[in-house]
């Protein structure tokens, strides 16, 4: 009796241990260079299920455009209020110089210096002409300072009614694109509300949707900025690789061509960050396209070059689109990566006195001609 007993624990120890040890483990996806996270939510083939999750995407970035937004405007309107009271507490300080100033150029302008230059041609003796004088250059410093402490006021005074106005103005301009924004989002949510209605199953759908739109908050956006970080940081030292490489680039007379290809930019990127060993990059007529994949995440974004003058002369590289799991993004989260990260080139960092004056892209090549400038 007690053998069995003992065999019944025995047997139960075991069945206990065996279901520990035998949870299947999540499934997990490595991203070059990251940490383990989460499996992104399956693609679906269906086109109208597809449409509703860019939709879905799209409502979360522009939610977060709207958010910034309005951060950026309550930090400004705290800026117009502290410039409108600097400007009043100005205007008040500057009423007694302005009326001190005032006396200064009546006296000038009603001839009431002109009884010291009398005065002075009158003087009789040495001693009394260098009195005169001394008494003349206190009178004429007192003057300057005056007008000078006036003019500087002014100035100031001006200055910060300016800076006021002009955060005034983009304030009304941040309102105004929030307001767009907000109608964007509304209309989107509305959209997104009738298409999960008019699926076959509401409820799937609406996990689905909130699936992904975790999994993009999560894991997604995160991802998509590490790669646009890594290539705004190799970006810095291409101009290093370019006066390095022969061949690259060329001096014809007073200007230089410079022809970059493809396969140099891939090895290049590879040599700055292991991330980039799954991930290409593709020059096409005036277009430049570059992709990647690493266990469940892909990337694709497809941009241009243009010739920047100001602040610094260089290759501005502007984001067209930006494809993540085969989900477009929406233009707010395209401006946001473009404002957010630099993926410029800048000829000065080759030669000081180098400026892009035209760039071009053809298959597998792209084209820079620079130009000296002193």
């Amino acid at each position: 009796m007690l053998f069995r007993k003992s065999l019944r624990r025995l047997f139960a120890a075991l069945l206990i241990l065996i279901c520990i040890l035998g949870q299947p483990a999540s499934t997990v996806y490595l991203s070059a260079g990251s940490v383990s996270g989460a499996s992104p939510p399956p693609m679906p083939d269906n086109e109208e299920t597809r449409r509703l999750l860019e939709q879905t995407l799209s409502s979360a970035e522009i939610e977060r455009e709207i958010a910034r937004i309005t951060a950026e405007q309550q930090t400004l309107e705290a800026k117009v209020a502290g410039l409108e009271q600097q400007a009043a507490a100005k205007q008040a300080g500057i009423a007694e110089t302005r009326e001190r100033a005032g006396a200064v150029v009546r006296a000038y302008y009603m001839g009431e210096r002109d009884g010291l230059l009398a005065a002075f041609l009158s003087a009789k003796s040495i001693s009394r002409v260098l009195a005169l004088v001394d008494y003349y250059e206190i009178i004429m410093g007192q003057d300057r300072r005056t007008l000078t402490e006036y003019e500087t006021q002014y100035k100031d005074l001006n200055s910060t009614l300016t800076a006021a106005q002009r955060s005034s103005s983009e304030l009304e301009e941040l309102k105004t694109a929030l307001e767009q924004q907000q109608k964007r989002v509304l209309a989107l949510n509305e959209e997104i509300e009738g298409g999960i209605q008019s699926s076959t199953d509401p409820a799937s759908m609406q996990r689905l949707l909130e699936e992904f739109g975790k999994y993009w908050e999560n894991i997604g956006l995160h991802e998509v900025k590490k790669y646009f970080k890594a290539l705004a940081s190799a970006m810095k030292h291409l101009p290093e690789y370019v006066q390095g490489r022969d061949g690259v680039l060329v001096r014809k007379g007073m200007t230089y061509n410079l022809a970059l290809s493809e396969e140099d930019l891939n090895s290049f990127l590879v040599s700055q960050n292991t991330l980039f060993q799954d991930f290409r990059f593709v020059f096409k007529d005036n277009s430049i396209t570059a992709t990647g994949k690493s266990g469940g995440l892909s990337l694709a974004l497809t941009g241009h070059y243009t010739i920047q003058e100001k602040p610094v002369n260089g290759l501005m590289f502007h984001v067209d689109d930006v494809v993540f799991n085969g989900l477009k993004l929406p233009d707010t989260t395209r401006q946001a990566l473009e404002e957010e990260f630099d993926l410029g080139f800048y000829p000065s960092r080759i030669v000081s006195f180098l400026q892009a004056t035209e760039v071009s892209s053809t298959e597998g090549m792209l084209h820079v001609k620079l130009s000296l400038s002193f």
